[in-house]
């Protein structure tokens, strides 16, 4: 069974900026389970058949319209019944003023109700890219997250490969660190993985010999970052001389990481190899790859190795879990 995740309505309250107009006792820690939100224009007209009482309700100009329309007897019955289904929260947009009818019920039905003063559209794009975050399924991988040339790389391997000494050498080239030893990866959408570290190690990284130190305190905000899309991993393992690597780049592996394949490196780890630079050249070259620009295809192109191929030509991917 999957995992579920939760957010609190303080914590929502606080990122969209919302004022408070009722909000029942310990109201602020209840938990907002659903990333789905609603406007509730059929709920309040009395129909309820399909309504999901764990949505956000959202009060725009449309339903304070009709509301303004009804007689306040009628305004009261219906808003009565709506807030009878009992939903986490009801935000009225717009900054529209506040109907007494309103307020009476959700204190009846100890129903949070803030206000946004932003349009009806705006509010609800913010609040579901919030929630889709906030919400999102998760996993946590050992490993280090960083930026390089704007592409979120995820290094991988074992303890003592080399990791974290990698990340400081690119962050001493002018990339950011992301996560040390665990990241959190989301998924944010069905084709985008979002990488972030634990609060309580942000920042922080282990480098053997030295010990725990503060990336942000050494080498200033511009050196870390607080999330980043996953773009392509990085599996780092010793050389093994009798393995042979991918020497052209010609076919493309991938990882599933929650159900989304990420394009897959594998780098041999061995004394005098500079990985940070071939890291860099790695995420520039992927951000190729994406453009529709495969230089290994050109080159075997250019000798009269292989047909003509498509830029945009689907492959089916190897995938590794």
């Amino acid at each position: 069974m999957a995992q579920t995740y939760s957010v609190s309505l303080e914590k929502i309250i606080h990122e969209l900026s919302l004022e408070v107009v009722y909000m029942p006792q310990d109201g602020e820690q209840r938990q907002i389970t659903s990333a789905e939100v609603n406007r509730p224009g059929l709920g309040l007209a009395g129909y309820f058949e399909y309504f999901d009482s764990t949505r956000i309700q959202i009060i725009g100009k449309g339903e304070y319209g009709y509301l303004e329309g009804l007689s306040p007897e009628e305004r009261g019955v219906n808003i009565d019944a709506f807030l009878a289904h009992k939903p986490p929260l009801v935000v009225v947009a717009r900054d529209l003023e506040i109907l007494p009818e309103l307020t009476a019920a959700c204190e009846k039905h100890e129903v949070p109700l803030l206000r946004s003063a932003d349009t009806t559209s705006a509010f609800m794009a913010a609040l579901i890219a919030f929630l889709n975050v906030q919400l999102a399924p998760r996993v946590t991988r050992h490993g280090v997250l960083v930026e390089v040339s704007g592409e979120g790389v995820l290094l991988v391997g074992d303890s003592g490969i080399g990791k974290s000494e990698t990340a400081i050498e690119l962050v001493k080239r002018g990339h950011r660190l992301i996560a040390d030893d665990a990241v959190e990866i989301r998924r944010v959408s069905s084709k985008s993985l979002v990488g972030s570290a634990p609060e309580n190690i942000r920042h922080y990284i282990e480098l053997r010999g030295i010990g725990i130190v503060n990336v942000r305190r050494i080498f200033g905000m511009g050196a870390v970052k607080m999330t980043e899309k996953i773009d392509m991993v990085i599996q780092m393992e010793p050389w093994d001389n009798n393995k042979v690597y991918d020497r052209m780049g010609l076919e493309n592996e991938y990882m599933d990481i929650l159900g989304i394949t990420v394009p897959m490196l594998t780098i041999p780890v061995k004394p005098g190899r500079n990985l940070a630079m071939i890291i860099e050249v790695a995420a520039m070259n992927n951000r190729q790859k994406k453009m529709g620009y495969n230089a290994a295809h050109e080159l075997m192109q250019n000798l009269g190795m292989v047909d003509d191929i498509p830029k945009n030509e689907h492959r089916e991917p190897q995938v590794y879990y």
